[in-house]
């Protein structure tokens, strides 16, 4: 490899890296929000937390690392005209031609991963994901119940408690239960307990206990039943997906699938490689600046060409879901005016006018 490859893969890569450090971190927070609300609302078993988290990290991979590309590069090729390495570059005559080859370097496996990730990786995390849920449900250990330990029911709703726990986490004994619900409080024990799920409906079957109802306010309207079997529902789980969902259909599948909802997965999943390279051919003439001007312009216009460009992705999804796009038109009405425009750009970095003509 020459050294001049070498050298600017090497500040490519580096920056890069970094760019995608920092967007990794704040795109964990976000995710990580996201799944603690669902545990919150009874939707994702609180045992799997960790596993949703990577999981769902894995659906995000394809929409943050083009703007980690993206990012690396105008920092990257900012600092070389910052600090004139570029025009010294420029004038040996190596121009946009000679630098691709150190760019497609870096952008080819950029594209390869995101491809896995969008193509493979993605469809397979959420059929995944959905799996453990529905799996999860039909267990009280994974479903957060605990022997011994009062659990706080989601939303507030009250409190479970149980004395025991089989090893397999199916069966409850000693089982404590306190709900309110509009100014009235529901008290109920039993001897034994097992879990029931009727689609994403959970049941807790208690078996030879009490139910004690009644006002939180002070009031006397209470009843006290004893009960041979009684049927206690917890909040709601996250409804399963449809089997044919194209969300949890593998991308073989969707090329058979004629449904608009197909279609539009599967442009969804093809477009974001494209999208990068795009992006990375518009970052090079976008990160030109003279040494003493400030770059952190040229770096918001790029990261608004990307918000653009993504914004317009999963509108241009949502058209061809409910018919407003034909089928045939795809995706192609963005990706291939954006390629264009960002080869035009790239090409035409640093080119010198003509000088006119006397009169």
């Amino acid at each position: 490899m020459p050294k001049l490859d070498s050298y600017l893969f090497r500040e490519f890569a580096q920056t890069t890296f970094a760019a995608l450090v920092v967007l990794m971190i704040v795109s964990l927070g976000a995710v990580f929000t996201d799944v603690l609300g669902d545990i919150a609302r009874g939707r994702v078993p609180a045992g799997m937390m960790l596993a949703q988290l990577g999981l769902q990290v894995l659906n995000y991979l394809p929409l943050i690392l083009p703007l980690g590309l993206m990012l690396g590069l105008l920092l990257s090729v900012g600092r070389l005209y910052r600090d004139s390495e570029m025009p010294v570059v420029t004038s040996i005559g190596v121009g946009p031609r000679r630098l691709l080859r150190p760019l497609l370097m870096l952008v080819v496996p950029f594209m390869l991963v995101i491809g896995a990730c969008s193509l493979w990786l993605g469809p397979w995390a959420r059929q995944y994901s959905q799996q453990m849920i529905e799996v999860g449900q039909r267990s009280l250990l994974v479903a957060g119940l605990e022997a011994g330990r009062f659990v706080e029911l989601p939303g507030g709703g009250g409190v479970v408690y149980a004395n025991a726990m089989s090893n397999d986490g199916t069966r409850l004994g000693r089982v404590f239960i306190y709900r309110q619900d509009e100014g009235r409080m529901d008290v109920t024990s039993a001897r034994t307990g097992t879990l029931a799920v009727e689609g994403s409906t959970r049941y807790l079957k208690l078996d030879e206990g009490f139910r004690v109802e009644g006002p939180m306010d002070g009031g006397k309207d209470f009843r006290l039943m004893r009960y041979a079997s009684n049927e206690v529902r917890l909040p709601d789980a996250d409804a399963a997906g449809r089997s044919d969902a194209p969300e949890l259909k593998s991308t073989l599948a969707l090329l058979g699938d004629a449904r608009p909802e197909a279609r539009a997965q599967l442009h969804f999943r093809i477009t974001p490689p494209l999208l990068t390279l795009a992006f990375a051919l518009l970052a090079v003439p976008l990160a030109r600046s003279p040494p003493r001007q400030a770059r952190w312009g040229r770096i918001i216009l790029g990261f608004l060409a990307y918000v653009m460009g993504m914004n317009l992705m999963l509108l241009g999804t949502d058209w061809l879901a409910d018919g407003t796009l034909p089928s045939i038109l795809g995706m192609w009405w963005l990706v291939l005016p954006l390629l264009g425009f960002a080869l035009w750009m790239y090409f035409g970095d640093g080119r010198m006018k003509r000088p006119r003509a006397a009169a």
